[in-house]
C-alpha cells in the first residue's frame, strides 16, 4: 500500500505537468478553454495508463478506463469545497487555497483511483 501511495502522488506530479504542458502548447492556437479540456482529456488519459500499470500494475480494461473520470469528478468536488471554506470560511488568502485543498483531496482521490483500478481489494 506505501508504494502505491508514493507512485500514485508520482504519477500525480507527471499527469499535472504534462496537463499544464499541453495546455501551454494548445494555447498557442486555440482558445484556453479548448485547450484546457484537450490536455486535461489526454492527461486523464495518460494518467490512467500509468496508474494501471506502475500504482496499480493491473491490466487496463475498458471497464477501469470508463470508471476512470470518477476519481477527477471527487478531485474536482473535494478541491471546489476546500477552496470554498479556506477561502470563505476561513477567510484565508485565495492564492494558495487551490494547492491546499489539492493536497486535502489526494487521500480521498487514492481510494476512488484504488476501487476503480482494483475494484476487488478494499481501499
Amino acid at each position: 500500500m506505501k508504494r502505491q501511495i508514493l507512485t500514485f502522488g508520482l504519477v500525480g506530479v507527471i499527469n499535472t505537468a504534462t496537463y499544464y504542458c499541453l495546455y501551454l502548447l494548445f494555447l498557442t492556437w486555440l482558445p484556453y478553454l479548448a485547450a484546457h479540456v484537450l490536455a486535461f482529456g489526454i492527461s486523464m488519459v495518460g494518467s490512467f495508463f500509468l496508474n494501471a500499470r506502475f500504482t496499480y500494475r493491473t491490466p487496463p480494461t475498458w471497464r477501469k478506463f470508463l470508471l476512470f473520470p470518477l476519481t477527477n469528478v471527487t478531485n474536482f468536488l473535494i478541491t471546489t469545497a476546500g477552496v470554498y471554506v479556506i477561502v470563505d470560511v476561513l477567510h484565508a488568502g485565495s492564492h494558495f487555497a487551490p494547492l491546499l485543498a489539492s493536497a486535502a483531496a489526494i487521500p480521498v482521490t487514492f481510494v476512488v483511483s484504488r476501487w476503480v483500478m482494483l475494484p476487488k481489494s478494499i481501499a
